[in-house]
């Protein structure tokens, strides 16, 4: 099969991928596992806890959960509890973890961790889960290392039988890290931190509204005792005036710098302060900063009205993020699956993401890395600490630090400074005014002057003052955490005829570069106008797109603004509708998404909420695929399920609508369950946006600002106008992996599907099979992201490159299913 599927390197359907997978599906028969939850709750954890227990029952491995973390582990008896598929079902929207979690001084001896493998061995099991901090993982790795103590002591004991530990005579572990601290090392995010920065921008929203009235100073404490990682993104995505971290010590007379720029921002006529202590803040000297000291200094110094809001708790509660939840199902499907295609004994591993991949490295080399940072804290070298946290890291301190300075106003000879242009084209999205905000006052900062075009295109042709306006700092204040476009904005493409006027306004107001930020329809102008230069020299300049649409179907990036708020309310409103379910008689909802012709929403909405099978465009159904869809759904009915939930994206068939889909299900489900449709239409785009669409708005912005100014400084021509045509110079900007970076048209061109709007190749395609099986929906069985998205792109399943520093563990037929550092 590998050989056949390498050799072609022809791009296969998810259809046929999942065919050639089939012969891949790894058997469980006779292995079993245990999971357990360690440490602090977060949020994510039961979605985790699902994926595991489902992705191990359906490759017949025996899944076991251990409550009350180690110490169910070293009690025993009824705390380690076999699973049924049922046993996992409508957690996936709790918060905190469902088995219980607590920390355990037995299980740091040796005595107590003697009994845990008792219990364990008497229960047949010898595949181990953690999900939990560096403390609990560490733990894990010493279990492991003195399990064959353990084994010959019990047996020399008779307290288990020589029998017992043949069947197990050592343990594999894997470990899945759950903080909201995001302190980890191996993964760019820990299960559980999007949700806590959910709980921080939704407190900071409600500070904002009271501050403004009153013209109050706030001071939000916010969790993070040895890592900034909230306090950091929250300053970010919150628009904070300060921000203290325990990575970044405050020098000497750092009040005052502190008090200057709260002052300088109250003159632009800022009518709050809001300011982020991390509970771990020090500085120079390594004396703790508190929120009651900042507090003092704003009223003391600059006589403000300051109260103090510490979220404690709050930040762990609540339901899981969509992100949460989501990446809970992928790391918790690759934990079972690696413990499936194990071996024998294999070295303890740790599961992750790394950009939009899931990754698996060596456990104690992420343990020993995070414990590095610890030293590097203690020591005072917060140089090697901020460095340790990866690039990331470092990079968000940099754009937190620029942020700070962006109510500067620049300096820049008269001669030298530059117009840029900027506009919304499409439909509204969460992040647009957040990404116009950042995007005004660092051009601001830097010297130069914006040009505010107000609904698109139209704007800019019409008669209208407003139409183009010069945009001051104080015009887009508090525009971060607003929904839609205040800008305004449509659909409006170009056209040919009216291509002479639109290039007769560039040059009346003397545009020196434009950035769209808006849906395809923006790609689309950014394209018209770089084909037009040919004819006109007023778009010879550099041009710049950043993807704002819900549906996420631009080119150019993994995410674009707006999709993961537009994500977030599908989620919150299926849990909605589960609710109600559970309330009155048994119910099947068909939830219609936007996406138009991009299946993005209704699938991701589809595994972050539970849902039982997600229709769209990109995988194309019949009647008879639906009859099997519903004769499962009956099934699981008759086993006990007391609600359905179907999602289906709005143009994901001509003929198969939501009424068709409505009406079928409410004749076969007859005496059965009731059926009931929902369309969320423009509830998707009118939310305020959530972190992630904030924080990446910022980034896209910064971005944005660097490309126009370089490309435009560089190509000033004698005549002191700016004349740039290479393809460098139009582009779209994007989130590719861990990069954010431009990416010219020209290499974009290739990859879209103009005709149905979205790019040729969608990443998130190969999560579809694992949303098959987590839902007990699938005849396929799902063997791992990274195989379903090499045989789609005709890659077989090798090795991408023969220079990696990656191992690749194989399965017995050699057929490589997770790929190790």
């Amino acid at each position: 099969m590998e050989d056949t599927f390498a050799s072609s390197g022809k791009k296969l359907s998810l259809a046929d991928a999942l065919k050639g997978a089939s012969g891949l599906a790894l058997d469980g028969k006779g292995k079993s596992l245990a999971i357990l939850t360690s440490g602090g709750d977060s949020q994510g954890m039961n979605a985790t806890l699902r994926a595991v227990v489902r992705m191990a029952l359906s490759h017949n491995m025996r899944a076991f959960v251990v409550r009350e973390g180690y110490v169910g582990l070293v009690q025993g008896g009824d705390q380690i509890e076999e699973c049924q598929w049922s046993t996992v079902s409508n957690i996936i929207h709790m918060g905190g973890t469902i088995i219980g979690t607590a920390r355990c001084k037995e299980f740091m001896e040796r005595p107590g961790r003697i009994q845990a493998a008792e219990n364990l061995i008497k229960a047949g099991i010898n595949n181990l889960v953690i999900i939990g901090g560096d403390g609990s993982l560490t733990g894990a790795n010493i279990f492991k290392e003195e399990w064959k103590g353990y084994t010959e002591e019990l047996v020399s004991t008779k307290r288990v039988t020589e029998a017992e530990v043949a069947k197990c005579p050592y343990i594999n572990i894997v470990g899945l890290v759950g903080s909201i601290d995001n302190d980890m090392c191996g993964t760019d995010m820990t299960i559980g931190a999007d949700s806590a920065l959910h709980r921080i921008i939704e407190a900071i929203d409600c500070i904002v509204s009271t501050a403004s009235s009153h013209q109050r100073s706030f001071v939000l404490e916010v969790m993070g005792r040895h890592c900034g990682y909230l306090a950091l993104m929250a300053g970010i995505a919150g628009a904070a005036d300060w921000v203290l971290l325990p990575e970044q010590p405050m020098h000497k007379g750092w009040e005052d710098d502190m008090c200057e720029r709260v002052k300088q921002l109250r003159q632009l006529g800022k009518r709050l302060t809001i300011v982020i202590v991390s509970e771990g803040a020090i500085d120079t000297e390594n004396k703790k900063i508190t929120s009651q000291y900042v507090k003092s200094v704003l009223e003391e110094r600059l006589h403000h009205d300051t109260r103090i809001t510490i979220l404690g708790h709050v930040q762990r509660g609540g339901k899981p993020s969509a992100f949460d939840r989501a990446m809970g199902c992928r790391v918790g499907a690759a934990a079972a699956l690696s413990l499936l295609q194990a071996q024998g004994e294999v070295p303890p591993t740790m599961i992750g993401i790394q950009g939009n991949l899931i990754k698996e490295s060596p456990l104690m080399s992420c343990v020993m890395q995070t414990k590095k940072i610890d030293k590097a804290m203690e020591i005072h070298d917060y140089n090697a600490a901020v460095g340790l946290r990866g690039d990331s890291f470092r990079k968000n301190i940099s754009l937190i630090k620029r942020l700070e300075l962006s109510g500067k106003a620049g300096i820049v000879p008269e001669g030298k400074k530059l117009k840029f242009g900027v506009m919304n084209v499409g439909s509204p999205a969460a992040g647009m005014n957040g990404a116009v905000r950042a995007f005004v006052r660092l051009m601001l900062f830097h010297g130069h002057t914006v040009l505010g075009i107000s609904n698109g295109f139209e704007g800019l042709l019409s008669e209208d003052e407003c139409g183009v306006r010069p945009m001051t700092w104080k015009d887009v204040t508090e525009w971060s955490s607003q929904g839609g476009s205040n800008l305004g904005t449509n659909r409006t493409k170009l056209t040919p005829q009216t291509m002479p006027e639109i290039a007769a306004k560039f040059g009346e107001y003397g545009i020196d570069g434009l950035l769209i930020i808006g849906g395809f329809e923006g790609y689309e102008s950014l394209i018209e106008l770089q084909k037009a230069r040919e004819h006109y020299v007023a778009f010879r300049i550099p041009l710049l797109g950043i993807a704002a649409t819900t549906s996420n179907n631009v080119p150019g990036t993994e995410y674009s603004l707006g999709c993961d708020t537009a994500l977030n309310m599908i989620v919150t409103a299926c849990d909605i509708l589960r609710q109600s379910a559970h309330a009155s008689r048994k119910r099947v909802f068909v939830v219609e998404t936007m996406g138009r012709y991009c299946g993005y929403l209704p699938t991701l909405a589809a595994l972050a909420a539970g849902a039982d099978v997600a229709y769209i465009f990109e995988e194309q159904f019949t009647i008879s695929d639906l009859q099997k869809d519903v004769a499962c759904l009956i099934g699981k009915f008759q086993d006990g399920l007391q609600r359905g939930l179907i999602l289906k994206s709005e143009y994901c068939s001509e003929n198969f609508t939501i009424d068709f889909m409505e009406h079928l299900l409410a004749e076969e489900g007859k005496g059965m369950f009731l059926t009931r449709s929902n369309k969320l239409g423009h509830l998707q785009e009118g939310e305020a946006p959530s972190a992630f669409d904030r924080v990446l708005a910022v980034k896209y912005a910064t971005i944005a600002v660097d490309f126009l100014i370089e490309q435009a400084r560089n190509s000033v021509g004698p005549s002191g106008r700016v004349s740039v045509v290479s393809d460098e110079s139009a582009a779209m900007v994007g989130i590719q992996g861990v990069k954010v970076e431009t990416t010219p048209l020209s290499k974009l061109i290739g990859v879209t599907d103009f005709e149905h709007m979205v790019p040729k190749k969608e990443w998130w395609m190969s999560l579809r099979p694992m949303l098959s099986v987590l839902s007990h929906h699938s005849d396929h069985a799902f063997v791992g992201e990274q195989i379903i998205r090499d045989l789609m792109n005709g890659n077989g399943t090798k090795s991408h490159s023969s220079n990696s520093e990656h191992k690749i563990v194989a399965s017995p037929s050699g057929t490589p299913l997770v790929e190790r550092d």
